[in-house]
């Protein structure tokens, strides 16, 4: 094994000293200026960022959070609930589940967001991992007599007071597959403590895939499987500010993202929201007691995980609001091209609407039937939250094949804007992309570059690749699908109609 590094001397700040500092935010625009100015690591190109927030790359995905706050102002009775911990309306996205009702507005809420953003908008996970915490700390603290749930509670009244932004990071780096955290050759593939004093603790490690991680104000480190007591020093949650000492961001590439760095805004498809992924690097990241929630608790690792899977599994419902977009691309450049009349162009619209239908109504019905917990919140049906996302990694891409046939080959060989407004280029463009003749040639090349932008550009990682590896790979649903299909019980069904006598 590889020597351990020593510890770095870090700033230890105390729970209070961290809250302190944290602003209040009540609109959009106050998220935004929130971010500015935290002195944050950030790698973008091979280069240290000086004002992430301010970066037109990065800009877009900041716009998509943004538009969670906004939400709250625009519609109170979707994005807001009210909380009993602080006795005030909060954000819905740091409400905990007090009712199967709760996950059915949550969904509601997603798909909105969905609509309004034409991306991933990041939050779901912060959401997700406030319901977990809930229960699991309530859970270890019931077994070991620890004092964790009455400190997330407290900080998460915090958090409401200030109405910020969590990131959820689960996913290590996991080095060599074949072994588990205590064997890798390099400790850090798998985030650990790395020294404790009568303050509070380090970790060290990385967390990757990192959904909005550099826009969160908080992130909590969570352990990603199964731990044995090997893994102990493995086993260990806790809330870090998102400017603390030790966190290095490095910015992760998507398709096209650099379009958004050109002038106008016809190329980049969506040019005001975008989704984020960012590696994470803690070096020796200083967690005052306060806000560690597991520590050394191996046998409560796959618990955890599990309960935020059934969460956020059943948050992919937030795709479908996505899916309303791209629909609606479809038939628009179907209209555009005159076409929308034509039977079969009709028929190619109703399948992907049956589609995303049934993404959505199996992620509703996991939330109608949630089950409640011994800590008093409520969570998802697991095996309906389990096929909600086994769906959601592959209806989308049909959805978006279907898009593409109705867009036909143009939306991937379109000229440029800066053709398209060059004094002679622009003439030719606009005589030969015409569809019909009562539609600007602009909003039909606006169109394309939507349904581009969904299906292979930047936010094609929201809408595909996440719902194929986000919450889990196909594999991990087909996993949970076969731990509770109780068959069984189905067997004993079959027999019993056919008058097979059973013990």
């Amino acid at each position: 094994m590889n020597a351990v590094t020593p510890i770095k001397a870090r700033r230890q700040e105390s729970a209070a000293e961290r809250w302190a500092r944290m602003p209040t935010i009540g609109t959009g625009e106050e998220y935004l200026q929130s971010l500015r100015g935290r002195g944050t690591r950030m790698f973008l190109f091979g280069e240290l960022i000086d004002e992430p927030a301010d970066h037109p790359m990065i800009k877009p995905s900041i716009n998509a959070l943004r538009a969670s706050y906004d939400l709250a102002i625009e519609d109170p009775d979707l994005a807001t609930a009210y909380s009993p911990l602080i006795n005030a309306q909060v954000n819905r996205f740091l409400h905990i589940v007090e009712s199967p009702d709760d996950l059915v507005m949550k969904n509601k809420m997603q798909r909105r967001m969905g609509q309004i953003t034409g991306t991933c908008f990041q939050r779901c996970t912060g959401l997700d991992t406030i319901s977990v915490l809930h229960s699991i700390t309530y859970d270890i603290d019931q077994k070991h007599g620890t004092q964790y749930h009455q400190r997330y509670l407290e900080w998460l009244k915090e958090a409401q007071r200030k109405n910020i932004l969590i990131a959820a990071a689960m996913t290590d780096p996991k080095g060599d597959r074949s072994k588990r955290p205590h064997e890798q050759a390099d400790p850090d593939m798998f985030m650990h403590v790395s020294g404790r004093n009568d303050k509070g603790i380090f970790v060290r490690g990385a967390k990757a895939h990192m959904t909005g991680g550099w826009n969160q104000h908080w992130i909590c480190v969570m352990p990603t499987m199964n731990l044995t007591e090997e893994d102990k020093n493995y086993a260990v949650v806790g809330m870090i500010p998102g400017d603390a000492e030790g966190l290095t961001y490095i910015y992760g590439r998507q398709s096209c993202d650099t379009r958004s760095m050109e002038a106008g805004d016809i190329d980049a498809g969506n040019a005001e929201y975008g989704g984020q992924e960012v590696l994470v690097y803690f070096d020796d990241v200083f967690i005052p007691w306060e806000h560690v929630l597991m520590d050394g608790e191996y046998e409560f690792a796959q618990d955890m995980v599990a309960r935020f899977t059934s969460y956020h599994r059943a948050s992919y419902v937030c795709k479908t609001g996505l899916g309303d977009v791209l629909v609606g691309a479809a038939a628009s450049i179907a209209e555009y091209n005159g076409l929308d009349k034509v039977s079969h162009i009709r028929d190619k619209l109703v399948e992907m609407v049956h589609l995303n239908e049934t993404i959505y109504s199996s992620g509703i019905a996991s939330s109608h039937e949630a089950k409640k917990l011994a800590s008093g919140i409520y969570m998802n049906d697991s095996m309906l939250a389990n096929v909600c996302k086994h769906n959601v990694t592959r209806f989308p891409y049909e959805i978006s094949r279907l898009a593409q046939d109705l867009a036909g080959g143009i939306m991937v060989t379109m000229p440029s804007e800066a053709d398209y407004q060059h004094e002679e280029a622009g003439e030719i463009i606009k005589k030969f992309l015409k569809g019909r003749d009562d539609l600007p040639v602009e909003d039909r090349m606006r169109i394309l570059r939507l349904i581009e932008n969904m299906t292979l550009g930047r936010n094609a990682v929201g809408y595909l690749t996440e719902s194929m590896h986000g919450a889990g790979s196909p594999q991990a649903q087909r996993i949970q699908i076969m731990r509770g299909m109780d068959v069984e019980k189905k067997k004993w069904h079959a027999r019993k109609l056919a008058g097979i006598k059973q013990a």
